[in-house]
């Protein structure tokens, strides 16, 4: 999903900073961008880092002149988290390091530029068992997309008149390497379908498209609010509040 959404966004017109743990990939992905006549820069982060993050925006400002948008994508599942009798406190706090405290840095930075720039959109990945409970335990993961949704309406809430809109995407389940790893049969494939009303795994694209929504003035009107890009799995098995 993050890869696509760089390529994706700026195949519609943006300057992208390409962000991620792995330098390799990074360029891989500049590289891709600028080859089909994009514009691209990549920086190495670990959003865990305060330090690191306030460089990743930085050079947004350096090379480009500003901030306008901000995706954040990073996020990790431990193949461990499970239960809370079975998930270990490493596992707890890892996740949350990355998932919760990792938005929370990136949204620190990002406002900061975005205020200097006059406004701008930001996108936090969240997942649709923010509004649920997951078919496998994952509680760690559960609880930490639980912050993230409460975070970005917070955020929302306090810089609305400030030129900031904060959403979150809520994609239910899509095929990407971090779903995969769950899936190494068919019977965990179709314990997990059974619960998707259109029967069948999300695509990463039809994800980045609801970024874009939200990264656009097509939803200028629109913040603190939740995109929920679930095939129906809340509509099924949830009441709206």
């Amino acid at each position: 999903m993050g890869r696509l959404a760089c390529e994706r966004f700026a195949e519609e017109g943006a300057q992208v900073v390409v962000a991620d743990l792995n330098m390799d990939a990074v360029e891989e992905v500049v590289a891709a961008i600028v080859a089909a006549g994009g514009s691209a820069v990549g920086a190495q982060v670990d959003v865990r880092y305060a330090d690191q993050v306030e460089a990743m925006v930085q050079r947004s400002v350096t090379e480009f002149g500003g901030l306008d948008i901000i995706y954040n994508n990073a996020g990790v599942s431990p193949g461990e988290d499970d239960t809370p009798l079975n998930t270990s406190e490493e596992t707890w706090d890892f996740t949350f390091d990355v998932n919760v405290k990792g938005v929370f840095l990136c949204n620190k930075f990002a406002i900061a530029a975005m205020l200097d720039s006059g406004g701008g959109s930001i996108i936090n990945v969240a997942s649709f068992v923010a509004h649920m409970g997951a078919a496998t335990p994952q509680i760690a993961y559960t609880s930490s997309k639980g912050a993230v949704l409460s975070m970005t309406r917070e955020i929302a809430a306090i810089y609305a008149r400030q030129g900031i809109r904060a959403n979150a995407l809520c994609p239910g389940p899509v095929l990407t390497p971090l779903l995969a790893k769950f899936l190494s049969d068919e019977e965990k494939r179709q314990r997990r379908l059974v619960h998707i009303p259109m029967g069948r795994f999300g695509e990463a694209a039809e994800m980045v498209n609801g970024a874009l929504f939200l990264a656009s003035d097509d939803s200028s009107y629109m913040t603190g609010q939740s995109l929920l890009i679930d095939g129906g799995i809340t509509s099924s098995y949830t009441t709206p509040l």
